[in-house]
């Protein structure tokens, strides 16, 4: 990358770490890289509900199209404890996941494209509510219509070797899913429990149950964590009369984590209904399976010895969600990462921020792979 264009990525990347946005809240975010991408380049660039893209037409049409995603919003942290001259100027939101990077990586790669003649038409997808698992599915529409043929993306990643090509065959991220049980049982004097339906037992009832659905023989990691329950209010004198159990469902295989949800609602209806309650829920931020192609990783690993970067293989894959998978079942492409550093914070931490010194990097392995 010449050193100017290296030098704007770099400030851009300060621009947004400023004015980081929450998930469907990501309007300034794409008139800055809208902004940035007619400024320093000449790419078509439209931009669509959640999400933008900019294309870069190829002198040989036929020869396929290549894809390449950016997820820009930020998360519910307030950025305190760490001295930065760009740190977020919204209080409790900041860009503690690196989506910043991956824009103005991004980005950087549109500018190298627009003095290029790739021989493939390129499309450079920029999409919000990742950390929702909402984004994707939206943007996703891109590849049927423009006939994409494959698609990569990378993440930062702290814990390695700085510029270190970190991957995994096959299945690299878990799916996962929110899962809200809702009790509504009926209040009464503290003195007379006998007179309500509160629903504190039934949730402890239920959550003891989880324990043995997940002691069953499983084809890979099932996790179900309790994120949050509560019941009643603190008043003394009042037996609760409503209720809520706040779960997080992970697995490596879809089918899987479904079965456990049916299984968990359908204990919970037979304990709430045996105890006069009634229950409803709602599932949210609901992440698909996040699995390499085979072409894929390979293409990305024939990048990286090109580029003579080093390159990890994980033993084990990264348990947090991507909702990158949702591409991955339209078009062959892979999930990769870069390494952030060994010592450095880790992701969703008031200390961490996203290093500048891997941007280059990233570029180079995305103009390497088209």
């Amino acid at each position: 990358m010449k050193k100017e264009n290296l030098e704007k990525i770099i400030n851009f990347r300060h621009e947004l770490h400023k004015a980081p946005e929450l998930s469907l809240n990501e309007s300034e975010t794409f008139a800055k890289i809208h902004a940035f991408l007619n400024e320093n380049t000449s790419l078509f660039v439209e931009e669509r509900d959640g999400w933008l893209f900019a294309a870069k037409e190829g002198t040989n049409p036929s020869a396929g199209s290549i894809a390449f995603r950016a997820d820009i919003d930020a998360l519910p942290i307030d950025e305190t404890g760490i001295a930065l001259p760009y740190a977020s100027s919204h209080k409790g939101v900041s860009h503690k996941c690196g989506h910043d990077g991956h824009s103005a990586a991004l980005c950087g790669l549109a500018m190298e494209l627009n003095a290029a003649a790739p021989e493939r038409n390129v499309y450079l997808i920029f999409q919000g509510a990742e950390e929702i698992g909402e984004g994707a599915k939206k943007a996703k529409s891109l590849i049927c219509e423009k006939h994409i043929s494959e698609i990569y993306a990378f993440h930062n990643l702290p814990g390695f070797p700085e510029g270190e090509v970190v991957y995994r065959n096959g299945l690299t991220q878990p799916a996962s899913e929110g899962l809200t049980l809702f009790f509504h049982g009926k209040t009464s004097h503290a003195s007379a429990p006998e007179d309500g339906a509160n629903p504190a037992l039934v949730i402890a009832a239920v959550v003891l149950h989880i324990q043995k659905l997940l002691n069953k023989t499983n084809k890979g990691m099932l996790l179900c964590t309790v994120v949050g329950m509560e019941a009643g209010s603190d008043d003394f004198g009042i037996s609760a009369g409503e209720g809520r159990l706040m779960l997080t469902l992970r697995a490596e295989e879809e089918d899987e984590m479904k079965v456990l949800e049916e299984e968990i609602i359908a204990y919970a209806k037979d304990a709430a209904e045996a105890s006069g309650i009634e229950i409803d829920h709602s599932i949210s931020d609901d992440f698909p399976e996040t699995r390499n192609h085979d072409t894929g990783i390979q293409k990305v690993l024939s990048a990286a010895e090109r580029l003579q970067l080093p390159a990890h293989e994980m033993e084990e894959l990264w348990r947090a969600s991507e909702d990158f998978g949702y591409y991955l079942k339209e078009c062959e492409g892979a999930m990769f990462y870069i390494g952030a550093g060994e010592e450095g914070p880790a992701l969703h931490t008031k200390a961490y921020d996203f290093n500048d010194q891997i941007l280059e990097t990233a570029v180079k392995l995305f103009l390497t792979l088209i």
